[in-house]
């Protein structure tokens, strides 16, 4: 389990948290826990509620959407500093696809409820996070 250095560290070096300064990923690391996967193991489920933001530390998962006639199909392919669930970080909405380990995965979690109270005390990083939260959504949005 890394010490809050290193978690601090790590923090810097995804794409979600860019912009941060180091007292704002220090805030966040000491609000962070960390889980394992085996690899097959759902990490999320599509359709149930989603409590927060998994950012991997190392390994790799794939993001799989079940369609109604049973078919799957992954939709992405995650490695460490790849995060999902940013949407699950402002609203309990349900998982719009299961994630799944495809090898022992490691990963930072950050709740909902967490979050947003770190948010509601730091406005500049709320608004840093919103406005990489946004850019994001607007590149996807293209893709589609």
């Amino acid at each position: 389990m890394p010490d809050q250095k290193e978690t601090t560290d790590f923090l810097a070096t995804v794409p979600l948290f860019k912009s941060l300064k180091r007292g704002q990923l220090e805030t966040l690391a000491k609000q962070a826990s960390v889980q394992s996967f085996e690899p097959d193991q759902e990490m999320v489920t599509q359709g149930k509620s989603g409590v927060g933001l998994f950012i991997l530390m190392s390994g790799e998962a794939h993001a799989v959407h079940m369609q109604p006639d049973g078919t799957r199909t992954v939709v992405n392919v995650f490695g460490p500093t790849d995060f999902f669930g940013e949407l699950a970080l402002l609203s309990e909405g349900p998982r719009t696809a299961s994630v799944v380990a495809t090898t022992p995965t490691e990963c930072l979690v950050l709740t909902h409820w967490t979050f947003l109270s770190v948010l509601r005390k730091d406005a500049e990083m709320a608004v840093a996070v919103l406005e990489e939260l946004a850019w994001r959504f607007s590149v996807a949005l293209q893709v589609i």
